[in-house]
Parts: C-alpha cells; sequence; structure tokens
C-alpha cells in the first residue's frame, strides 16, 4: 500500500493504491472543519484526479470521530473575534464572492469530477459537511454516522449547493424538514431519505469501502464519468435535452477501448478486462 502524501500542511493526505484516489480529511482536532487551505487543496486535488488516468476512482474519507464539521467559520469570518466588526455588518457582496469561489466550487468540483466519488462517513458531517457528502456519488455511512444541517442554529441559509442537493436526493418535502428544524439524522434515517447509500458498523466501514472503491476502480472509467454527469443533469433538462444528452454520451463511449472489450468479452464468452479507457 502507498504511504499517504501530506498537503495543505498536514491537512490533508493522499494516496493512490490501485486506481484509488484516498483524500482523507485530516483536521480531528476540529472536526475536520474546512479552511480555506484545506478547501483549496482539495479542490486542485480533485482536478489532479480527474485529469490522471491511473486514477479510476475516489474515495473521500476523515481522520478522527468526525467526518466533516463544515466551514471553519473563525477562518473564514475572523470578525467572529471581533465584535465590533460583527455587529457592523460584511461589505455588500463580499459573502455572494466568498460563496461562490469557496464552497460552491468545492461542491461543483465533487459533482464535476469525471470520475466516481465514494463519501466513507465515519462520524458526524454538520453544515457544508452534508453537502460535501452528498455531492459525491456514493455515500456509506457508519452506523455511528449522522448529518446535521446546522444553518438554522446560526440563523442563517444553507449554503454549499444544500437545497439543490437535498431537494434532488431527499424529495421537497424532507429537504425542508432537514434545513427549517437542523435536527441531527441518524445513519438510518440518512439511508431511508435516500441521503446513504450504505450504513454498516463503524468497524466494517473502511473495509467495505475499499471493497466498493476497487469494484469501482476495474470498471469502465469513461463510461462510469458520462454515467454520472447524465444523472447529475437529469433533473435539470427538459426530456429531448436529456434523451439527445444521452444518445451523444453513448456514441463517444462507443469509442472507448472498454467499449470495445465489453463488446469483445461478451462475443468471446469471458470476463471483461476494462482498462479505464
Amino acid at each position: 500500500m502507498n504511504a499517504d502524501v501530506e498537503l495543505a500542511g498536514g491537512q490533508l493526505l493522499h494516496r493512490v493504491d490501485g486506481g484509488v484516489a484516498w483524500i482523507r480529511l485530516n483536521r480531528p482536532d476540529v472536526a475536520n472543519s474546512l479552511t480555506p487551505l484545506l478547501r483549496n487543496a482539495v479542490i486542485d486535488l480533485l482536478r489532479t484526479c480527474d485529469e490522471d488516468p491511473s486514477v479510476r476512482v475516489v474515495v473521500l474519507c476523515a481522520s478522527g470521530r468526525h467526518f466533516c464539521g463544515g466551514a471553519d467559520l473563525r477562518v473564514d469570518h475572523p470578525e467572529l473575534d471581533r465584535p465590533e466588526e460583527l455587529l457592523s455588518g460584511p461589505e455588500t457582496g463580499s459573502v455572494v464572492r466568498m460563496i461562490e469561489y469557496g464552497t460552491h466550487r468545492l461542491v461543483t468540483a465533487l459533482l464535476d469530477c469525471q470520475k466516481p466519488i465514494i463519501a466513507s462517513v465515519q462520524g458526524t458531517a454538520a453544515g457544508l459537511g452534508v453537502q460535501v457528502a452528498l455531492a459525491c456519488d456514493l455515500v456509506l455511512m457508519a452506523q455511528e454516522a449522522s448529518f446535521i444541517e446546522v444553518f438554522v442554529q446560526r440563523g442563517i441559509v444553507p449554503d454549499g449547493g444544500a437545497a439543490y442537493l437535498l431537494t434532488r436526493l431527499a424529495g421537497l418535502q424532507r429537504a425542508k424538514e432537514l434545513m427549517l428544524l437542523g435536527d441531527r439524522v441518524s445513519a438510518d434515517k440518512a439511508r431511508d431519505y435516500g441521503l446513504a447509500t450504505e450504513v454498516v458498523p463503524l468497524d466494517e466501514l473502511e473495509a467495505r469501502t475499499a471493497e466498493l472503491a476497487a469494484r469501482l476502480a476495474q470498471g469502465p472509467t469513461v463510461a462510469l464519468g458520462m454515467m454520472k454527469r447524465l444523472a447529475n443533469r437529469a433533473l435539470d433538462s427538459d426530456r429531448a435535452t436529456a434523451l439527445y444528452e444521452e444518445a451523444l454520451a453513448q456514441e463517444l463511449v462507443m469509442t472507448s477501448r472498454d467499449a470495445q472489450e465489453g463488446v469483445a468479452s461478451f462475443v468471446e464468452r469471458r470476463q471483461t478486462d476494462f482498462q479505464g479507457r
């Protein structure tokens, strides 16, 4: 197994092993909350994984007891330590810029990466941490893990694409419930709401994550990327656009080596050997 490489001053750990890129948030003492440095390092690393043909699947996980406590507010908002500045309010337009160039870029990077991404959630995901998990393609949760949209407790609107993601995954009424009440959602409830793919005991989470990642890493990577893109766009497209994009994706994928291998293995009655190209 390859050793982890430290990025962002040790706030992020990364390794590639067997076609699987492991990205580990590494600020366990502060619930793996996201600083701008850590957030940008994840964004840059996702692009690197997207462009690297040796990477066929990405796993997003975290160190310690918590998955991600959201944005590190005291880093993003130093005025919290200066009450006189807090009372005067932010400069007009600064919040929009901060969110667009920050949390929105992170969620978009997860949604747009052309490799499947598994979120391996071992503990609490709060605030932006929920959106980070939900922007991944498959969400594995430990039995002890939970989601909580804490924004209402701070008197602010959920960001990081919360309304966009929650309504699509859980439906309108449940999305409102999660955002308006801000209650903690257990792993089992998250699965029932369509927010989690699978729930496993904590001591089995890493092994199950590795098992699922290995399965995806042996798949037709180009086709998987197209499936991900079509699914993410489906609710935003009209029928004609969705059907045309599906046909166009099939046209492109049929030229891949893996598609040729898939057909050949069927004709020759043997196991497929996809290479991710």
